[in-house]
């Protein structure tokens, strides 16, 4: 697998204290990407480290998973190596090791990765296929067709929406759309721009004045809770 960086987090990438894996490749290039150096399938910052060396460290560091915590795979886009990714999942569980991926969603074996996950977080960046395209370079097709599986089949779904000034601050479109299904399943939080990741861009950054005010991200909140979704924060 390709690894960019890794290091713990506690309580933002899932439950507990976890061992985090940014790997390499993105098949989105959302113009405010915090980990812009994740986004080209080669970096040669990145290493390549197999399978049984992963298992290998992540067993060696499960002292570390407390309060529920455990291991999180996020990138760039950590289903596209899903063939690596499912192998190690898989090994994971056989472990008794607590497993999270954040994905796009937008992947087409999202079904087939996700049942090897303990803790599934997915990013929604937009509700209208035409503005997604703009912002992201991708279809929101996909990614919706996902979100509504898990809504479907029942299973845990962390949704986050990343909230950016003169891109996606209406929120009763999202909450319109998410109420449309069962939603018992999920939670949803709102994660307000920054610019933490602009110095990795490489030419012009193309956000300006992405940010909002903690008045917008209550807006959501309050418009969620009142189509009955269920809202975090972490």
């Amino acid at each position: 697998m390709k690894i960019l960086q890794k290091g713990f987090n506690y309580s933002q990438d899932g439950p507990g204290n976890r061992l985090v894996y940014h790997l390499q490749g993105c098949n989105f290039s959302c113009k405010w990407c915090s980990n812009a150096d994740s986004i080209p399938k080669d970096n040669p910052k990145a290493k390549d480290v197999s399978v049984s060396e992963l298992i290998d460290e992540i067993l060696r560091s499960r002292m570390m998973f407390f309060d529920g915590g455990g291991v999180t795979f996020t990138g760039g886009e950590a289903t596209l190596q899903a063939d690596e990714l499912i192998e190690l999942l898989m090994l994971l569980r056989e472990n008794g090791i607590h497993t999270c991926i954040e994905t796009n969603g937008s992947s087409p074996r999202f079904a087939e990765i996700t049942e090897h996950v303990d803790y599934l977080i997915v990013d929604m960046k937009h509700y209208d296929d035409a503005e997604h395209k703009k912002w992201v370079g991708s279809s929101l097709t996909d990614v919706k067709k996902n979100i509504e599986y898990a809504f479907s089949s029942g299973r845990q779904i962390h949704i986050r929406i990343p909230v950016i000034n003169g891109v996606n601050v209406d929120p009763t479109a999202f909450a319109e759309y998410f109420s449309l299904f069962n939603t018992d399943n999920a939670v949803f939080e709102f994660l307000a721009y920054h610019e933490y990741g602009k110095d990795k861009w490489k030419g012009k950054y193309q956000i300006e004045n992405g940010f909002v005010s903690d008045d917008v991200i209550k807006q959501f909140t309050d418009e969620f809770k009142k189509h009955g979704l269920k809202t975090v924060s972490t």
